[in-house]
């Protein structure tokens, strides 16, 4: 029994620390999945509150995982991982079955597993949760000064929080996302050429005179069910037969537009040589220093005698960026509309820098890193 609890512990511990630094990688992607789904539970307020639920569900993995290894407070830790697994086995349990959610982003960006195999996952967490609570008076501290274990703990918490910190104000550590480095932006828009659409069967509930019936979409077309008035529509359920495949990985919401809103998507992604790419979501909340700001403006100013591309991607409203534009003495730079979410997703900072080379991403950086110079040698655009 004492190998099965130590196998147990390092275990159910061991998965929760990987999930949670995963997940620190950024942090903004868990805060944009509970905004996601939040909003599907109608629990709008709590939106407002999804960076800081983030922050804290992150830190807390990681620490409670600590703690299951270490032994620290054991009693008191795996309490809370009970609940912590049954509230994430009811969660997985209602974005698998519901639909309503496209994925529960347990691993962050970096590792996908299907909602059916999250939710079996967390079966098998929470049972293991379950039985370490049971046999909770078995479980001591590693070391026998509880000083030295709370140390640890406690210094397990420090550095969660201090990645956070770090990630949140630079970029992730490794980008997972179809806008990283050594990818071309315009080519993961497009499918292969093997694409297939995803295949639904959608279930129909109609009643009549107080019977409800469910309906497939064919059954409900054969029949001609709209043709009798006595039936009233009481519900649809769709449920994916087929995934899609060889879909684009970037949507096509990805879209560039001049003030005059003409779409200038293609011509600017596809362009040859180098191209910057500022972002900028809400500037009214984005971090525009003095400091980094000078930065920017040298960038700017030695693209411009080098001939190298240099555009803005506001996503604010035209009159609002026409605005900033002036205020920020750009009036001889060009500013493209993007849509905000697309904007986030592409550059978790706010603003951030990205450089394209025909078309591939082979820069980014936050609004913290900005290169302190660029030079123009032999046609290669080095970046200091």
């Amino acid at each position: 029994m004492k190998y099965l609890i130590w196998i147990l512990r390092i275990a159910l511990g061991g998965l929760f620390i990987f999930s949670g630094v995963v997940k620190a990688n950024d942090p903004l992607g868990l805060a944009y999945k509970m905004t996601e789904i939040f909003e599907v539970w109608g629990m709008n307020g709590l939106a407002n509150y999804s960076f800081a639920f983030s922050v804290g569900m992150i830190a807390l993995e990681v620490v409670a995982g600590v703690a299951m290894i270490v032994g620290n407070a054991f009693r008191f830790w795996i309490s809370i991982m009970v609940l912590l697994n049954a509230f994430f086995l009811f969660l997985t349990w209602f974005i698998w079955t519901s639909g309503k959610v496209k994925e529960c982003g347990c691993f962050g960006d970096c590792l996908k597993i299907t909602n059916a195999e999250t939710f079996y996952k967390d079966v098998a967490l929470t049972a293991i949760a379950i039985f370490l609570w049971i046999f909770r008076y078995r479980v001591f501290g590693i070391f026998k000064k509880e000083s030295i274990n709370a140390a640890i703990v406690g210094g397990a918490a420090v550095f969660i929080l201090a990645f956070q910190w770090w990630t949140l104000h630079h970029l992730p550590v490794h980008d997972c996302l179809p806008y990283r480095v050594g990818n071309s932006i315009y080519e993961k828009m497009q499918p292969s050429d093997s694409a297939t659409a995803a295949v639904f069967s959608t279930i129909l509930t109609y009643e009549k005179n107080g019977v409800k019936k469910d309906f497939t979409s064919e059954e409900f077309n054969e029949q001609k069910i709209w043709e009798d008035p006595k039936w009233k529509f009481v519900d649809s359920k769709s449920t994916l037969v087929k995934e899609a495949t060889g879909q684009p990985e970037i949507p096509s919401d990805f879209a560039l537009t001049s003030y005059d809103d003409d779409d200038m998507t293609k011509a600017v992604l596809t362009a040859k040589g180098y191209t910057f790419l500022w972002f900028v979501r809400e500037p009214n909340k984005a971090h525009l220093d003095a400091k980094y700001m000078e930065r920017l403006h040298n960038i700017i100013n030695k693209a411009a005698t080098m001939k190298v591309k240099f555009y803005v991607l506001c996503s604010s409203g035209v009159e609002l960026c026409k605005t900033y534009q002036e205020a920020w003495n750009m009036k001889d730079v060009t500013f493209y509309m993007l849509d905000q979410t697309v904007s986030k997703t592409a550059m978790r900072s706010n603003p951030g820098l990205m450089l394209l080379n025909d078309g591939k991403v082979i820069g980014k950086w936050s609004y913290m890193d900005y290169p302190s110079d660029i030079v123009l040698d032999n046609g290669q655009l080095i970046v200091k």
